[in-house]
């Protein structure tokens, strides 16, 4: 399929400006702790006549791979379209390699300026992407599609009057009593935390993928020679390369918490 090139810059600004806010708005709500965690407490007393208390429960409000979807589908029209352009402005080409592979073949050298700035980003999202907790042992919860924490339990007291005598009764006086409150074990809250953040392990993996992805852009416009035209698609690769394999192994579209 082919497009004329005036059309390309047409509607290159808006869609840099939607991805931009894409990448910005997700940037600042995966820093907001209280939109990826999540709880569920549910409470048993300790015996048939104690006081019944309802659960309490809050729901993940966002979850990390959630974000990085988001950023990557605007990312892909932002990245095609200039990529279209450029190949039309230039024919100093060269491939993007890594390890050998190559992600994509005979890039033109303003696309490679482009990427670099482009990684710069990414790099800087990537590094505030949450991380769990690592002081809490975390699990996939495949049908809530975040993580959890195993279930583990609290005790609930309350404190009920008990009469303590001070001096016995004697002919002449009344007993001395006073009366003390005792903690009584009651009931037992059970707790699983939730969270909508990623291992640690996972965003430094990612981060070491920019970096890598970030030299290999570098040594492509180095080798690179310094109408209409075909559309090209190349961010799928890119972003693939960077993105998929580090969220969990199932599940990952399942309801958030």
């Amino acid at each position: 399929m082919t497009t004329r090139l005036s059309q390309v810059v047409a509607v290159e600004k808006p869609i840099k400006t939607e991805a931009y806010g894409t990448l910005s708005a997700r940037h600042h709500e995966v820093q907001k702790p209280p939109l990826l965690t999540g709880i569920l407490r549910t409470y048993r007393p300790r015996d048939d006549e104690g006081e019944q208390l309802p659960p309490e429960s809050t729901r993940v409000q966002l979850r990390a791979i959630d974000a990085v979807s988001e950023v990557m589908q605007a990312l892909t029209r932002f990245y095609d379209v200039t990529a279209t352009r450029d190949w039309a402005n230039t024919t100093a080409r060269a491939d993007i390699k890594i390890a050998g592979q190559v992600l994509i073949s005979q890039v033109p050298v303003p696309f490679l300026l482009f990427l670099e700035k482009q990684l710069q980003n990414l790099h800087t999202f990537v590094e505030k992407l949450p991380v769990l907790d690592p002081s809490e042992e975390w699990v996939w919860d495949q049908d809530k599609g975040v993580y959890k924490t195993p279930a583990y339990d609290t005790h609930r007291s309350k404190k009920v009057p008990r009469n303590h005598v001070l001096a016995e009764a004697t002919p002449q006086h009344k007993a001395q009593v006073e009366i003390i409150y005792e903690d009584i074990p009651v009931g037992t809250w059970t707790t699983v935390k939730y969270s909508g953040a990623l291992p640690a392990s996972h965003v430094k993996a990612i981060l070491g993928r920019v970096q890598a992805l970030r030299d290999a852009v570098k040594y492509a416009r180095e080798e690179a020679n310094a109408t209409e035209i075909p559309q090209v698609r190349v961010a799928g690769p890119l972003l693939d390369y960077l993105f998929t394999n580090f969220a969990p192994p199932a599940g990952e579209q399942a309801a958030a918490a």
